[in-house]
């Protein structure tokens, strides 16, 4: 037990916890916009490779940071304009259409990689985004370790968490995207275009998504490397159900996730890691994700119209 609150209290754990939430933000943000405008949208895991990909190969080839950033971002749009167009206007499977996508933009994304770096054994290694030095509060004591260490797209993820939340519950736009989640007959009584609102929810949605994978190669690790996406957004995908619908309550759900993660990779290091299984710690995170989900789930009220295919003049 002294272990473990030693652990709790150590400024490196709160900066880790930051760090492994940040991806999860990105993509869990987009993940909720999408089912908002009432589209599931299980292309993430797929997306989230691809913008890892991308971002990273860009900025190998000689694109600055953010330039690697806005080609991830892109690239994400790319398969959420073809997610779209195939659940929104033609009315195809969501579950369907988003495996689909997951697997099409993984083959893509390895196929690129085989293709551009051909004799690679061990991938090359780009100049990621390094911590911000942020005058007076980065030399506090303890706080300036595990809260103002992080890199400029740590802070770019909780603004995305931040601009979310302000856009779809404080704007028409937002009022919009969500009455074509819940009710989409009203948005068209209005004379506004369910089918727009919903393509363009999963275009920015899907950006979101390839930005979080972009972090993973140019903020956490600075290289591309297969399955380093891991499961990931199928986790994003459970934390919008954890968080409601709501971006605050999803935000929550990925600095709880990260916590256990990096709770952990910590126990691992301990002198339970001698005697336990180091499976029985990579279960943790896990394990105690869904006990949450199960319990905040029970309360979530779920978009009345997700997954529900929309055609003009319905009624």
């Amino acid at each position: 037990m002294t272990e473990i609150a030693d652990i709790l209290i150590s400024a490196s754990f709160w900066a880790a916890i930051l760090r492994i939430a940040s991806p999860l933000i990105f993509a869990t943000m987009g993940e909720l916009i999408c089912e908002r405008a009432g589209v599931l949208n299980l292309g993430i895991e797929g997306i989230m490779v691809f913008g890892a990909f991308a971002g990273w190969m860009a900025v190998y080839a000689g694109l600055p940071l953010w330039g690697g950033v806005a080609v991830a971002m892109l690239g994400g749009m790319a398969f959420g304009a073809l997610h779209g167009l195939l659940t929104v206007p033609f009315g195809l499977s969501q579950h369907v259409v988003g495996l689909g996508i997951t697997m099409l933009a993984t083959a893509a994304a390895y196929y690129a990689y085989r293709l551009a770096l051909p004799q690679v054994t061990n991938p090359p290694r780009i100049t990621p985004f390094q911590p911000l030095h942020i005058p007076v509060l980065s030399n506090l004591p303890w706080l300036g370790q595990a809260l103002f260490s992080q890199t400029a797209l740590t802070w770019a993820g909780f603004a995305a968490a931040g601009a979310t939340a302000l856009v779809l519950f404080r704007t028409p736009l937002g009022l919009a995207v969500r009455a074509a989640g819940e009710n989409p007959q009203a948005v068209e009584a209005q004379g506004l275009s369910v089918t727009a609102i919903r393509m363009g929810a999963v275009i920015v949605g899907s950006g979101l998504m390839a930005v979080g994978g972009a972090f993973l190669t140019m903020s956490a690790f600075s290289s591309f490397f297969f399955e380093m996406v891991n499961g990931r957004g199928w986790i994003c995908i459970a934390l919008v159900v954890f968080g409601a619908w709501k971006p605050g309550k999803a935000l929550l759900g990925a600095l709880l996730f990260a916590g256990f993660d990096a709770l952990q990779i910590r126990l691992q290091q301990t002198g339970l890691g001698q005697v336990v299984p180091y499976q029985v710690f990579l279960m943790i995170p896990y394990l105690l994700s869904i006990l949450a989900l199960i319990a905040m789930s029970r309360r979530a009220e779920v978009p009345a119209a997700l997954m529900t295919p929309f055609n003009r003049g319905d009624r």
